[in-house]
């Protein structure tokens, strides 16, 4: 100890030996290492003094070495993975600097001064400047900090850099993160006089000697790995006696949360158990292994603890109450403690006012909260949080931000909070204090990560760490108890490098060229020096090169286009413009998710604003208002805007709980391999030596019970246990009769997966049939549909292990792996670069670019992008090795396959299944999906054809194509070519250009008065051509008898296309054959011009018109170009890429709605009443045809039709128009669910179009009478009553009755008049009372006889007319789409977003939207923002447009100008009227005063409008009214326009009670409806017809 302590300066010696009574193990042997001035890899638990054992030694040299340095600038760079970690390092730093200071004044020596600075993606600009300004001496930073510094002019800063400190050097060695440090490491020392020294600090790490290699790179590297000696006290707890039969959580006397008590979930237990704990120690850590977990549990430990208060002061105020009248009781009450845990109450108290509305309890902190919870996990995606403050837990993870998680931290160490519930944003090295527990929930993802969790707690040296491990499950019990011995015995996984990741390679090559031009053989030595890349093969490193170098065809994805310059004869590589910009904003490794940033209103301006981050989908689920919870404090959303969501605090309201989706964590196969080792151990053990060994494992008694009665249970169900020796395959069939074939196995989803892959292959070829093949880390399931032959058994599961691989390299490519992976390879290639790097990237977009990618790339077997990907799949994610591993031992059958087959699932079984379920469950694109929104599901080329062929010319506009044509040519000002880098994106983008096409497109600079205007431009485009020329990035050829100067890239297709002889010197790259030569030239012309003809091409290329026409057709049939007519001038046929064309219609399109200024919101109440005749304007025949026609397929009570729609637009209605119209077969009707009563819901449609108007069929369950009826009405023709009835052999006339109106509600039949449907509402209750009919006359007979009791030949009147069954609904999506936008414009004239969504449509708005758009691309209507506020997606046709600006009020006509100069125009309608707009595309108007009365479109509801605005709202026969308005005028017409209803019989009666709650009589509607003819009652006023 004296040697290694005596190398160090007097100061450091006396601060060390003051502050320690010794060093460490770890600290002597990294101190030796240190010192002799090797790399070094310390690895040693946590508290064993890492980091100062790394930092001293370099703490030491700087206090001590008073020369001034050779190079100034930064002479210690510590990194560290987390930049939470690098502040409580920085924080840490201050006593040995302090105490080094302190002890060399006391020595006398000169003071030393070491300067401290962090950097990190958190450091505002000005101090990440000042720090390049004045470095200083140790820098604290992160990989990503690093990487950017090297990329600017920061890295000057770094010339001096001395020592090299990677902290949890684990964390990052076997992930991408790690390749991307490893060469930023090599870039550094490129920089240095001489490579720095690099130390390694690790807690736990296997095998330190591959941790080692990565540290070094081709350097040698010392290990520094002592004995540990940290003690452990992990227990694994089940809070249950029978985890397969969950009761309710026991009840805790006087609780409120015991009042309903939860049941069939394991949840609240836990739940409640670590509330306990944490209240029984001081300091508590909880890990989840999910942000969302994480949330709820917080949520949940909040809401119990408040609870729990509210009880203590129940019982607090029944002790202090009698004590008020008798002072001399007062005293011992005072003298004991109010809680038996004293600490309780202390947070409470610093907390705001109350919490919850109406809240009781201490200083009204605590309100009386709902009795019924869901615990943490059964909330769906997304659960509910109380509002309960955050008395005891706070939530700490990645999606809270950086301020919140620094004062949780803070509360934490300094005991103002008792627990943080956390994801693995904890889980490193940060010093948390004096942490006495930590509880995990679910076994943790891996025992590495366990066991740093597990540090978190006594993190001092010699302290034992304490832990808890809470499973969910009975499988997840088994999987605790190993870990949990694992992390005990230290025996955590091995990790393992990447291996040439090419991606990163792309990243770093920008990188490192960007600021200034490296040599190809130099780079690659520095790239092969690191480890990740030590085997990188040339090959490889050269298509890396290509691909920067513009290799790869960039006119089909422009993301492909150079980044870089090759000079293959010189050997450099040089940046191109805009490469630092796009390394340094689209570099790095992690993945972007395209998370919003969450906000408080007023900006981010000032400090502290960012609240943290909403995953994509949550953001998209959320509306305004909407409360949220977020880091246990309750948000309500005030907007959402493209990239964030700004919020306000919403203290003690429930609030929605956030969901995150991201990858989930696979087990390693060695943990695997345990977890069936330890199964087969105790499954072979006699009860008694099962407990004793299970007991030794830290598992308590009831943990013991369970797994030990899961095993039994198992083993009786399959007779054998998955182990690590023995796989089983279960076999059972499921609730659907479709076998379920199951692998129990427990070697993990890096294995399971591409075996299922594999798997899935083969039932594929075998059956032909998609297996659903889905893998979990507990084995594989597999469904077969149900087959005559035997079912498969462990036969699928056999593969040759030498044709395995192969197999999964052959079907990985088509995953949803694959897709995902390659977006983010291709980002961190820089091939998908962000930007607005300050603006959230949509992932829907970045999924979309990266599929255009993907689609461009396939065709390139070489691509590195693909091959990286693979190599990812295959290596990083899969577990190849283990997976042949295993088909191995399965073939030299070391490993026992053995099959059963099982009534139901097995326990295991049951476990797996559930993953299996939610795989398919929470997928958006299966086949259940697909079946269930089929109208999505639109045929382009379908609609195209339904809506026939347009000519453009009628929709493009001459202006904007011109436009288009300039910018695309490069000739707008905005788009001209800036220097040599310029000039050749012109000829990469544009093709073969002349000297004079280039100077065109040059930016010139002011020119020079002595020579002619165009010489100038001219002499400096050949100069810079010629420049291009000689560094073989371009080449002079003749086509067509013309010079041209064409970019290097084309050599080959100009060859092979029009025979263009090349010249000497063409790199060997560019001169390989493509697929399509001169398809690749014509649609490179196409995507450069607007629209164009045939022979433009062919004079441009020098060739026929016929051989350009052919050309031209396969890019056609490839859909990359469009024949039609574009140009408003053009004659004939004109050819135009599909991008291209897109673009102009969209331009177009926007300049046409630029136009439109839109109306208020009243001005569609006005307009849509009259735009379906509303007022009777409509009569005879023809107009009962034509409100059908306006309104098919709309569902409208029953009772309405006759009463309150028809009429209300037929002048001279009667009935028996409607029945011409249905005997004619005209028109039919259909019923579409029941109402109270005798009424239903009824749709009209026309007969012609009734198979697109009429709704998808629907399963419906059918007695053996109503099948019976179907089958004879389905075999043709139409039948009388007493036909039907002799047809079914019917002898009961009320059953039958009842059966067909049931099959009428389903809408299945109908009948041949509306009379049926008349009787029926005559005959009972019904949403809008009928007007009674006369009774029938009868002519006196003269008879005395009683009539027979027999059935009538007839039947009753509800049955009379013919029944025939209803066309079957037309299943083709496209054109039920294209009739159902059509109907929707015809009825509303405007469709915007809530008309659609108030008529039900199946596929919703999206469905109706991308319907109308392909309206408006073909010039059938037109998008805008008509209506206002209501969005921009409203549709409408030119027409309709015009027509509602005339219900707008005028610019110098206000409403009151209106109503004083005209008469008030009132309509009563049904709520459920197509006219009336609100509920549908206008929203409710704001309830008056104190009402609480909501409105809706409900049966037998009624409206009345005055001047389009809402004035009445009455409630089914009118005892209830919601008044919007107090105007004497405008209520006096509301109340005459409802009294009409009555008067003209249209309603039977109308009863007024009260009107906004109160009383009718005595208010002012009252006295407007006494006026319109109502009289008083006891119980209001009434009006009857």
């Amino acid at each position: 100890m004296s040697d290694v302590l005596e190398r160090f300066s007097s100061a450091a010696r006396a601060w060390f030996t003051e502050a320690f009574a010794a060093p460490t193990a770890a600290q002597l042997g990294a101190w030796n290492a240190i010192s002799l001035g090797s790399h070094a890899l310390v690895v040693a638990p946590t508290g064993s003094g890492k980091t100062l054992a790394a930092f001293l030694w370099a703490i030491d040299r700087l206090a001590t070495d008073s020369a001034v340095p050779a190079v100034p600038g930064t002479r210690v760079l510590y990194i560290s993975p987390l930049k939470a970690l690098g502040v409580d390092v920085e924080r840490n730093l201050t006593a040995p600097l302090v105490g080094i200071t302190r002890a060399a004044q006391r020595l006398g020596l000169e003071p030393p001064r070491v300067t401290v600075g962090v950097r990190s993606g958190d450091t505002p600009a000005a101090d990440r400047r000042r720090l390049v300004t004045a470095p200083p001496d140790i820098l604290i930073t992160t990989p990503e900090s690093l990487f950017l510094m090297l990329t600017s002019a920061a890295r000057e800063s770094l010339r001096g850099v001395q020592t090299v400190i990677i902290d949890e050097v684990h964390a990052v060695a076997a992930s991408k993160r790690g390749a991307h440090l490893a060469l930023s490491l090599e870039r550094l020392d490129a920089l240095l006089t001489r490579p720095a020294q690099r130390i390694g600090l690790s807690a736990t790490v296997r095998p330190a000697s591959e941790v080692a290699r990565f540290l070094g790179g081709a350097a040698p590297v010392q290990i520094v790995a002592p004995p540990a000696h940290k003690r452990f006290d992990l227990r694994v707890v089940v809070p249950v006696d029978d985890m397969s039969d969950l009761g309710p959580v026991p009840q805790r006397e006087g609780a409120t949360s015991a009042a309903a008590p939860q049941t069939g979930s394991i949840w609240p237990h836990v739940e409640e158990a670590i509330v306990d704990e944490v209240l029984a120690h001081s300091s508590s850590i909880v890990f989840a292994n999910s942000r969302r977990l994480t949330e709820r549990l917080t949520a949940r430990f909040n809401e119990i603890y408040a609870e729990r208060l509210a009880e203590k002061e129940e019982e607090e105020a029944s002790v202090v109450s009698p004590a008020l009248s008798e002072p001399a009781l007062l005293e011992p009450a005072l003298s004991e403690p109010a809680l038996s845990e004293p600490a309780l109450l202390v947070p409470a108290l610093a907390l705001p006012a109350p919490s919850v509305q109406g809240a009781s309890g201490v200083n009204g902190l605590v309100g009386t909260l709902p009795a019924a919870r869901p615990p943490a996990e059964l909330m769906g995606a997304s659960g509910q949080s109380l509002g309960a403050e955050p008395l005891l837990a706070r939530a700490h993870h990645g999606s809270v931000s950086k301020e919140q998680r620094a004062l949780i931290e803070d509360d934490l160490k300094s005991g103002r909070l008792r627990c943080v519930v956390a994801t693995s944003s904890l889980e490193l090295g940060i010093d948390m204090g004096a942490v006495d527990l930590v509880v995990q929930v679910e076994s943790p993802p891996s025992v590495s990560s366990g066991l740093q969790r597990l540090g978190r707690a006594g993190h001092q040296v010699g302290e034992v760490s304490r832990g808890v491990i809470y499973p969910k499950h009975r499988a997840d019990l088994i999987h605790a108890a190993v870990a949990a011995e694992r992390m005990v015995a230290g025996a955590i996984e091995s990790l393992r490098v990447p291996t040439n990741p090419l991606d990163i390679l792309a990243q770093q090559t920008v990188a490192a060229c960007a600021l200034e031009p490296i040599d190809v053989e130099t780079w690659f030595d520095t790239v092969r020096r690191s480890a990740p890349f030590a085997t990188l093969p040339r090959s490889a490193f050269e298509a890396t090169l290509d691909l920067l170098a513009g290799r790869y065809p960039s006119d089909q994805f422009a993301e492909l286009r150079p980044r870089i310059v090759w000079d293959r004869d010189a050997g450099t590589l040089t940046g191109r413009p805009g490469a630092q910009r796009l390394a340094v904003t689209s570099g790095g490794t992690i993945p972007d998710r395209g998370l919003f940033g969450v906000f408080m209103v007023g900006g981010e301006q000032i400090t502290g604003k960012r609240v943290g981050e909403l995953d994509e989908e949550m953001v998209y689920e959320s509306r305004v208002g909407d409360v949220f919870a977020l880091g246990t404090t309750s948000w309500r959303i005030q907007e959402i805007t493209h990239d964030r969501v700004l919020v306000v605090p919403a203290f003690g309201q429930p609030g929605r709980l956030p969901f995150w989706k991201g990858d989930g964590l696979g087990r390693p196969a060695e943990l695997g391999q345990a977890i069936g080792a330890f199964v087969r151990e105790v499954g072979n053990l006699p009860p008694d030596q099962a407990r004793s060994r299970c007991a030794v494992g830290g598992l308590d008694e009831r943990a013991i019970s369970n797994l030990l009665a899961f095993l039994d249970e198992q083993r009786a169900a399959t007779g054998q246990l998955p182990t690590d020796r023995t796989l089983v395959v279960e076999r059972f069939r499921d609730e659907l009769g479709d076998w379920r074939v199951v692998l129990h196995s427990p070697f993990g989803t890096p294995v399971h997966a591409p075996w299922a892959l594999a798997v899935g292959a083969r039932v594929r070829e075998r059956y032909g049939i998609d297996g659903s093949c889905v893998a979990s880390d507990d084995g594989i399931v597999v469904r077969i549909p149900d087959t005559e032959t035997e079912p498969p058994g462990s036969e699928l599961f056999v593969f040759d292990p030498d044709e395995l691989e192969q197999l999964v390299t052959d079907e990985v490519g088509g995953s949803a792996l694959f897709a995902s992976r390659f977006r983010e390879c291709a980002a961190r290639a820089l091939l998908l670069p962000r930007y607005k790097p300050g603006s959230r990237s949509p992932l829907w977009q970045q999924r979309q670019k990266a599929a255009q990618l993907l689609d461009v790339a396939r065709t390139f077997p070489t691509f590195p992008v693909i091959l990286e990907t693979l190599r990812e799949c295959l290596q990083d994610v899969y577990d190849l090795p283990a997976l042949t591993g295993l088909a191995r031992q399965i073939a030299s059958r070391e490993l026992r396959l053995v099959e059963t087959a099982t009534d139901t699932a097995s326990p295991f079984a049951s476990t797996l299944l559930f993953g299996y379920v939610a795989a398919f469950m929470y997928e958006g694109d299966t086949p259940l999906a697909e079946r269930r929104a089929t109208a999505l599901a639109i045929d382009s080329s379908l609609l195209a054809e339904l809506l026939g062929r347009v000519e453009l010319r009628e929709l493009l506009d001459p202006a904007v194509i011109d436009q288009t044509d300039r910018e695309l040519q490069r000739l707008a000002r905005d788009y001209l070519a800036k220097g040599v880098e310029g000039i050749a994106d012109l000829l990469r983008t544009l093709g073969p250009l002349s000297t004079s096409e280039v100077t065109e497109r040059m930016l010139m600079p002011t020119p020079d008065a002595s020579r002619v205007p165009d010489e100038p431009g001219r002499i400096l485009a050949e100069e810079a051509l010629l420049s291009l020329v000689d560094a073989r990035r371009a080449m002079r050829v003749s086509i067509g008898g013309e010079e041209r100067w064409v970019a290097v890239e084309d050599a080959s297709r100009l060859r092979d296309a029009l025979g263009v002889p090349l010249p000497i010197g063409v790199p060997a790259a560019f001169t390989e054959s493509v697929a399509d030569p001169l398809g690749d030239l014509v649609s490179r012309y196409a995507r450069s011009h607007g629209p164009f003809t045939t022979g433009a091409v062919a004079d441009r290329f020098g060739l026929g018109t016929a051989v350009v026409q052919i050309a031209l057709g396969r890019l056609a049939d490839a859909r990359r170009v469009v024949a039609g007519e574009f140009r408003p001038n053009g004659t004939g046929l004109e050819w135009c890429d599909a991008e291209v064309l897109r673009r102009l219609r969209r331009r177009s399109l926007a300049a046409l709605r630029h136009e439109v200024e839109p109306v208020d919101q009243q001005a569609i109440g006005r307009f849509l009443p009259v735009w379906q005749h509303v007022g009777g304007k409509l009569r005879g025949i023809d107009g009962v045809a034509s409100v059908v026609e306006q309104l098919e397929g709309a569902r409208i009570p029953a009772s309405a039709w006759e009463t309150l729609i028809l009429p209300a637009r037929v002048s001279d209605y009667q009935p028996g128009m409607l029945d011409e119209l249905t005997n004619a077969g005209e028109v039919l009707w259909a019923g579409a669910g029941t109402l109270a009563g005798n009424d239903g819901w009824v749709s009209l449609h026309l007969a012609e179009t009734a198979q697109l108007t009429l709704p998808l069929p629907i399963d419906v369950e059918t007695t053996p009478l109503q099948q019976e009826i179907l089958t004879t009405l389905g075999g043709g023709g139409a039948y009388f009553f007493r036909q039907l009835s002799d047809a079914v052999g019917s002898q009961d006339d009320a059953v039958l009755v009842q059966a067909l109106w049931d099959l009428v509600w389903a809408g299945l039949i109908n009948n041949d008049t509306f009379a049926p449907v008349r009787s029926l509402l005559a005959g009972g209750h019904t949403a809008h009372r009928q007007s009674r009919a006369a009774p029938r006359a009868r002519l006196h007979r003269g008879r005395s006889m009683p009539r027979p009791n027999l059935p009538s030949r007839s039947g009753p009147p509800t049955v009379s007319g013919r029944w025939s069954i209803l066309p079957v609904a037309d299943e083709s999506p496209t054109r039920r789409a294209h009739a159902l936008g059509e109907t929707l414009l015809e009825r509303y004239g405007v469709v915007t977003r809530g008309a659609v969504m108030a008529e039900s449509v199946i596929g919703g708005f999206s469905l109706v939207y991308r319907t109308l758009t392909g309206f408006e691309e073909m010039a059938r209507c037109r998008r805008g923002y008509f209506i206002e506020g209501l969005g921009a997606a409203q549709f409408a046709t030119g027409g309709t447009i015009d027509r509602l600006r005339t219900f707008a009020v005028g610019a110098s006509q206000t409403s009151v100008d209106v109503r004083n100069t005209a008469p008030l125009a009132a309509v009563a309608l049904a709520a459920t009227d197509p006219a009336n707009a609100y509920g549908a595309a206008l929203p409710w108007p704001t309830l008056p005063g104190d009402t609480t009365h909501r409105p809706g479109r409900k049966a037998g509801a009624l409206v009345v409008l005055v001047d389009g605005a809402l004035v009445l709202y009455v409630e089914r026969g009118g005892k209830t009214v919601v008044a919007f308005e107090t105007d004497e005028q405008v209520l006096t017409a509301a109340t005459v326009s409802l009294a009409a209803l009555v008067t003209n019989g249209r309603v039977q009666r109308i009863a007024v009670e009260t009107v906004n709650g109160v009383f009718v009589i005595g208010t002012d509607v009252g006295a407007a409806l006494r006026a319109a003819g109502f009289t008083e009652t006891p119980k209001g006023l009434r009006l009857r017809a």
